[in-house]
């Protein structure tokens, strides 16, 4: 064979597996892939497996992580509440890219360029939603608000320059030694406060409760003997009434069941005496023989 023939078929074989190395590749999932032509995007590719391309140095690529990623700040940051109180803050952010052509444009595709320009506007956010709120509703009462705030404000800005703000959290707040003990004082003092306040209204439903539970019960017994005394009465008339009938009967049967009374209220106690004379009117129905 001619030597020169086998030397043009191996710089051909060659050129061939060069063109098609640099004009295929395969995209992974966790990836975008950016496609430059003479220093230009030309398409961004999103869909991961076997894609194709023209052959460098009509066509170059980039890759971009997709996946999110973490802005951790390494150090607590000091911010400043609506009191004009010093906090600790250590915070961190969950992000992502989801326009490569715009992060590419904004920061010619370095990612430590974008965490710096982010990290800078979730400190402004932060500062902002600080400066509107106390101590104590920064660490418990608003403290979800504060985050959402912060993704509300950042979202804008971040979806300028390709990406989107997926989480904002605030690890741990802390006080200034100088005035956390001040601080400290005013929380004690205020639950104080609020436990007299709440001491103050139960002894004052508890006296109302007694109040209107000693006026039913005095209600109670004043029905409860009207009723007993209408009742009493009743009784009393009847019998009253069955006695003026009997009496009227035979009267001297009544002269001797009043004088049997007499005697019972005379001689209910042992130590009762009475000095009169035996044939006494007073005796008249014990002194009888027959």
């Amino acid at each position: 064979m001619n030597p020169n023939r086998l030397l043009a078929a191996i710089a051909g074989a060659i050129v061939l597996v060069y063109v098609l190395s640099s004009s295929i590749f395969i995209l992974d999932q966790r990836k975008f892939a950016v496609v430059f032509a003479f220093g230009q995007i030309v398409r961004v590719i999103e869909q991961p497996g076997l894609q194709v391309k023209l052959p460098a140095p009509f066509e170059n690529i980039r890759f971009f992580d997709r996946r999110i990623l973490t802005i951790d700040t390494p150090e607590a940051e000091r911010y400043i509440t609506a009191e004009k109180k010093n906090l600790l803050v250590d915070s961190y952010v969950k992000w992502r890219i989801v326009d490569p052509r715009k992060f590419f444009v904004s920061f010619k595709g370095d990612e430590r360029l974008a965490q710096d320009r982010l990290s800078q506007l979730i400190r402004s956010a932060l500062n902002e939603e600080f400066t509107k709120r106390t101590v104590r509703e920064i660490i418990s009462e608003q403290r979800e608000e504060v985050m959402q705030g912060i993704r509300k404000k950042v979202a804008s800005d971040a979806a300028d320059i390709g990406v989107e703000i997926v989480d904002v959290r605030l690890k741990r707040i802390d006080l200034l030694a100088e005035i956390s003990d001040s601080v400290y004082r005013r929380m004690e003092a205020e639950r104080k406060q609020v436990a007299n306040e709440l001491r103050s209204t139960g002894a004052a439903e508890s006296d109302k409760t007694r109040a209107n539970a000693e006026r039913q019960r005095d209600t109670i017994l004043a029905e409860a003997y009207r009723d007993a005394q209408k009742i009493k009465g009743a009784g009393d008339a009847k019998a009253t009434a069955l006695y003026a009938e009997a009496f009227g009967r035979d009267a001297q049967f009544a002269q001797f069941y009043q004088s049997l009374q007499a005697y019972r209220s005379s001689f209910k106690d042992k130590k009762d005496v009475m000095v009169i004379e035996p044939n006494n009117e007073f005796f008249k129905f014990l002194n009888k023989k027959n």
